[in-house]
């Protein structure tokens, strides 16, 4: 490996040794010196023309330079707060504020705006402007973003992400000079899944949150770090609350997940948290629910556990560790029944080998990967994060990917070969091109989608992917490019936790015949889920639901026990990468809901086998002697040796199919929210259109 080249430059006095190829941007930043600006962005391609960050250079142009685009120079000497410097930036935002409004008071970006900061710091308190400012219509992109367009400054930040990052390429900017506006080229809602992230790049007021708009100000709010649970990604989050409410999510940075990106499922779904919200138990009378307490609520439960009956426990999407960890043991050491699972989309493997269910490669993994082969995956609408960093790579390195799968929009190019599992033999072969091809990658990715493995031959179709990753490489020493990308927060842990039947107990596809026979006596309802219809789950004696949102699943119930959501409680995450994370509770239980651990502790008491934890503590010691993998806080264990899953290899004929339909709908707190509706709207109205157009 060939050493990197540096280059040494001195800026305001201080000595720095950088990579040669950096900008003074970069070397000043090394030596924490702060160069003001606007449109560039660490993540974004250089731009150079918001002409705020400009820098003199001994020996260099008599006039400043941009720092952001002018290469640091061996002996360079660099001043960044000379007078000339300083004049020139006061000229340039003079020009930049010529026909910004003084909307501060009634803008939502007012106490987070680099404008604000910048003009304070580096501007001057007078302007020589004395003409009409410029007016711009405003846009109307979708639900997600609100547009003043008045206060933008051109900084392109918006058009590059949207081009670059999201590959949605739906931002760009007509007309020049002072004429220029920016927004979509026909006026219609934003259709990427990554939209949300412009908001947070916009250096000033032009683009803000819409569902957001006039309701607080970013110095009225508790910022609480947490993790997002609409995928299975674990995208670093905070969420910030006031007065005991949810008010707004953004991202928080962490380059080994989501770097600074995040879904607009993550950032805009909070409305559904209060939507539809169940706030104390209900027992059905007569089909229809009324409000019990407590108390009465596990007096008419209690009956229905005993151990003498056919107990069966569902478990849905969206529970964190502990949760899953106390429901396991309530369902198999309190009421002595193993059937259980969490597998809702019937996913073939259980958690007997770790390496066989997790995303291996890691998500950063990606950047290193010099192929990827994609098996019965939609990333873009399951993983909109894993999607962008592997666009990311397709762009910057030419990264070549290939699909064996559906024929969908993933915002970069792939070869298609085939919808078949059949298909994927070809790819190893070592008659075809594409297997020859295939072979001669260091570094080659395989992402199995989860769902698909949910089929009926989701065995066959995970020994196929472990064949062709044996055969071209993907199983090293050094590399393990075998990946399954789930799409539920809870899929993992649930498997690690062994959240399935280990005796002979029920799985998913023996709970729904038993349901249809009429012999479960009880049946437990513990969460939602998008992958089985609330009608198979009639045919219980009496049915129990335990969640936070009143939905199909409850309705079929004839007892429902409010707990609470991912806001409202310390939890640990596990994400598909194995990943596991911590999340504080932003704000306090709502109305009568409860912790989920401490319901199942509750009733374990009751029935007078208590669970043996009385504290998060004390539960969380327990989880760590089950998974001592989980000791690796926020990082990833070390890998184990691979070992071939035994099974069977039957393929069906039958194509693969999109497994996620409804991006905005993909879960219980995104069927809630009245935002995630509307974005489901737009992008069926668009949808439409697009195909009566062609």
């Amino acid at each position: 490996m060939s050493e990197i080249k540096t280059i040494t430059l001195t800026i305001d006095g201080q000595q720095t040794t950088v990579p040669a190829g950096s900008s003074i941007m970069d070397a000043a930043k090394s030596l924490d010196i702060e160069i003001p600006h606007f449109c560039f962005h660490k993540r974004l391609s250089v731009a150079g023309n918001c002409r705020m960050c400009l820098v003199q250079v001994e020996g260099g142009p008599p006039k400043p330079t941009a720092s952001c685009c002018f290469p640091a120079g061996d002996g360079m000497v660099v001043h960044t707060q000379s007078d000339m410097v300083k004049d020139a930036r006061k000229g340039v935002m003079e020009f930049l504020l010529i026909n910004h409004p003084l909307d501060c008071p009634i803008c939502d970006q007012a106490g987070e705006c680099d404008l604000q900061d910048i003009s304070v710091s580096y501007g001057s308190d007078q302007s020589h402007f004395a003409e009409q400012k410029r007016a711009v219509e405003d846009k109307d992109i979708g639900p997600k973003i609100k547009t003043v367009m008045t206060r933008c400054i051109h900084c392109t930040r918006c058009i590059r992400f949207a081009t670059e990052v999201a590959g949605v390429e739906e931002m760009g900017a007509t007309f020049r000079g002072e004429n220029m506006s920016v927004g979509t080229y026909v006026e219609s809602a934003l259709q990427s899944e990554l939209a949300g992230n412009m908001i947070d790049l916009c250096p000033v007021g032009a683009l803000t949150s819409k569902p957001y708009a006039f309701t607080g100000r970013n110095w009225e709010l508790i910022k609480t770090p947490s993790v997002d649970i609409m995928d299975a990604v674990g995208s670093n989050i905070e969420v910030h609350s006031r007065a005991g409410k949810v008010m707004r999510i953004i991202p928080r940075e962490n380059d080994e997940v989501n770097e600074e990106w995040i879904s607009d499922t993550a950032r805009f779904s909070y409305d559904g948290l209060y939507e539809n919200r169940i706030t104390s138990p209900l027992l059905k009378n007569k089909g229809k629910f009324r409000a019990i307490g407590w108390k009465k609520a596990v007096e008419t439960l209690l009956p229905k556990l005993d151990n003498k009956k056919t107990i069966a426990g569902l478990v849905g999407d969206l529970h964190a560790v502990e949760d899953l960890f106390a429901f396991n043991a309530f369902m198999k050491t309190t009421l002595g029944s193993d059937h259980v699972d969490a597998r809702m989309n019937g996913f073939a493997l259980d958690g007997s080998y770790r390496p066989s269910y997790l995303f291996n490669t890691t998500i950063e993994g990606v950047d290193s990967a010099d192929a990827v082969v994609i098996i019965g995956s939609n990333p873009r609408l399951e993983a909109p994060i894993i999607n962008a960093r592997i666009r990311k790579n397709v762009v910057n390195r030419q990264m070549p990917v290939y699909m064996v799968g559906a024929e969908v929009d993933l915002t970069y190019k792939y070869k298609h070969l085939g919808d078949k599992p059949e298909n994927i033999a070809e790819l190893y072969d070592g008659k075809s091109a594409i297997s020859k091809e295939l072979a001669k990658f260091e570094k080659p990715l395989i992402i199995l989608g989860a769902d698909t493995l949910g089929r009926s031959d989701g065995l066959g179709i995970y020994k196929e992917a472990e064949k062709l990753a044996d055969k071209i490489g993907a199983l090293s020493s050094n590399w393990t490019g075998l990946n399954v990308l789930h799409n539920k927060a809870s899929a993992v842990a649930a498997l690690d936790l062994g959240v399935y039947p280990e005796d002979k107990g029920m799985d998913l596809g023996k709970t729904l015949k038993a349901l249809e026979k009429g012999t479960v006596d009880t049946l437990i309802l513990y969460g939602d889920s998008t992958h089985v219809d609330a009608e198979k789950l009639k045919g219980a004696k009496f049915t129990v639901y335990i969640g936070s949102h009143r939905d199909a699943y409850a309705e079929v119930a004839d007892l429902v026990l409010p707990v609470t959501p991912y806001t409202e409680k310390d939890a640990w995450w596990v994400n598909t990468e194995g990943r596991l994370q911590e999340a504080k509770a932003s704000v306090a239980p709502l109305m009568n809901a409860k912790e989920d651990w401490k319901v199942f502790r509750h009733l374990s008491g009751e029935l007078g086998k208590p669970l043996p934890f009385n504290s998060l503590e004390e539960l969380r010691a327990h989880v760590l002697k089950k998974c001592p993998n989980y000791k690796y806080n926020n990082c990833i264990a070390p890998a184990e040796k691979w070992v071939s899953i035994a099974g069977a290899d039957k393929l069906l004929k039958k194509s693969f199919v999109e497994t996620v339909t409804n991006f905005y709908k993909s879960n219980e707190i995104l069927k809630a929210s009245k935002v995630m509706t509307e974005c489901a709207e737009s992008s069926l109205n668009k949808n439409k259109a697009m195909r009566k157009a062609g």
